[in-house]
């Protein structure tokens, strides 16, 4: 298997579908503004799609694709389907408890994760509505993140990747052609949550009947492979996890802001979704099973280069994706969200937490590279020591930010960042250092032709940026294509830098076995 040509497969599959992420969020952004009525939906949202992110593109898969590899290659069809059937039977029961318990305690999670919206009795009730509406998708993306799990473990690969694009589908429909019909029109968008859920799920299930992996009910505690994903599940949700859980807490914080700071915040880190899951779960995603299989069969060499061939191509793309997200962060937010009730303040303000974000994300996809290389040995302690103090850490810088800065929102987003980039750090260092690791030579020549090519790109922008003009003065149809210019110039230097810095794309082409 040509581990380049999966990844172009899954990360093209994202793409599709964090396109019409943008297509969403910018209906809501011109229909909604940012206000009361998105400041409760997106803490609504926040709690179930936390654990989209934590399941669906980390622990889950951390915890179920290592061992269910294992079985693949040394026990039976039979055995292994077993353990499939045992994992979905404890793991819907589970799932059913948790989604009625969260709402009928809707209140007081909402107090827990947005403490300052109970100053406002409209606003609290408005996103305890919203919640109880959400809830469910819990229920729907973590059986979703399971039967991903299953299909990435047969390297069907570009199915998982393609379903999120269902809930985006479920959010432009209710936006454009239901929500009108209603007075409460906010309400609309959580109804859009749940059936999305309901659609994501529909889709997967034809696809591991093909496999004959479909599940049946057959709960079996005492089954040993569903006792060792337990054990190692519940630390891998939070060693992954760390700068979600950030954000969340965020939400305590910014619950006491100026309305509108959970929604700037909000569409900030959409925009760095984008490169993150386009090239960071995508990464991630191919990754882990290729890893375990390595782990299984002994190959410590091929684990490591591996590892290597992951790192390097996530500092290839990711540092320009980070800075161009930075030089461009104006053009991006007034091309994607100034529309209808999104106002210039809006603007400035996410530009601002777009900005403090855009720090965090060569350390947020080299988390998704680097954890995998624990989890498919098999080791969950050392990741989540690691996020337990990037977790204080981050907080620390969270106070530091908020009480002796006029940062305000944007602060939160900065800490996120540097708490991202200290977990990756630490990921690295432990990897090295137990030898699982060996970088290969020629990674300084390699740093420092990528920071001229970034240095060049992040000029031609800026300067063509700048030529443009008052991007907020600009028709939308001029906004779009004169973002549309601005990326393909960057693109267009950085490669041809690289090009002539001696980088070829056979030099990236990686081949495993199934």
């Amino acid at each position: 298997m040509n581990l380049l040509k999966a990844l172009a497969t899954v990360g093209g599959m994202t793409f599709i579908s964090r396109l019409l992420g943008f297509a969403r969020d910018t209906l809501i952004a011109r229909i909604f503004g940012a206000g009361m009525a998105t400041d409760a939906f997106f803490v609504a949202f926040k709690i179930p799609n936390l654990l989209r992110r934590i399941s669906g593109e980390g622990a889950f898969s951390q915890a179920f694709v290592p061992i269910l590899s294992e079985y693949r290659k040394q026990r039976s069809p039979e055995a292994t389907r077993a353990l499939i059937n045992h994992v979905a039977s404890l793991l819907g029961l589970f799932l059913v408890a948790v989604t009625i318990v969260g709402m009928l305690a809707a209140p007081l999670i909402v107090h827990l994760t947005s403490p300052g919206f109970a100053q406002d009795a409209a606003k609290f009730a408005l996103t305890t509505d919203l919640l109880r509406i959400t809830f469910p998708y819990i229920l729907f993306i973590s059986l979703v993140s399971m039967a991903g799990g299953v299909l990435n473990a047969y390297s069907q690969f570009q199915v998982p990747a393609f379903t999120p694009v269902w809930l985006n589908l479920s959010f432009i429909i209710a936006a454009v052609w239901v929500a009108p019909y209603f007075d409460h029109s906010i309400y609309v968008l959580a109804w859009a949550v749940f059936v999305g859920g309901i659609v994501q799920l529909l889709y997967q299930l034809p696809y591991l009947q093909k496999l004959g992996m479909l599940p049946r009910y057959a709960l079996n505690l005492q089954d040993e492979g569903v006792r060792r994903i337990l054990r190692l599940m519940g630390p891998a949700i939070f060693g992954v996890s760390v700068a979600q859980i950030s954000i969340v807490l965020n939400n305590i914080f910014a619950s006491f802001m100026p309305t509108g700071s959970v929604s700037w915040l909000y569409y900030a880190d959409r925009l760095m979704e984008f490169p993150t899951g386009v090239l960071g779960v995508a990464l991630g995603t191919i990754l882990l099973p290729s890893l375990s299989k390595s782990f299984v069969d002994n190959t410590d060499a091929e684990f490591s280069q591996l590892l290597d061939w992951g790192l390097r191509l996530t500092c290839m793309l990711s540092l320009p994706a980070a800075v161009a997200l930075a030089v461009l962060s104006k053009p991006l937010v007034a091309s994607l969200f100034y529309y209808g009730r999104f106002t210039p303040m809006d603007v400035a303000m996410t530009e601002r937490a777009l900005i403090a974000y855009s720090i965090s994300l060569l350390g947020l996809i080299m988390v998704k590279v680097l954890a995998p290389g624990f989890y498919a040995r098999q080791n969950v302690k050392t990741p989540v020591k690691i996020a337990i103090f990037t977790l204080v850490v981050t907080q620390l810088f969270n106070g530091l930010f908020l009480w002796l800065t006029p940062l305000q929102h944007a602060g939160l987003a900065l800490a996120v960042g540097l708490g991202a980039c200290l977990n990756a750090s630490l990921l690295w260092f432990h990897l090295q250092r137990s030898g699982a690791y060996q970088p290969n030579p020629g990674w300084m020549v390699f740093l420092v032709k990528l920071v001229v090519a970034v240095t060049f790109m992040a000029i031609s922008l800026h300067l063509a940026a700048q030529a443009v003009g008052d991007w907020l003065a600009l028709p939308a149809y001029q906004r779009m294509g004169s973002l549309a210019g601005l990326v393909v110039l960057g693109m267009t230097v950085y490669f041809a830098v690289l090009g002539l810095l001696g980088f070829r794309p056979r030099d990236f082409t990686k081949r495993v076995a199934r």
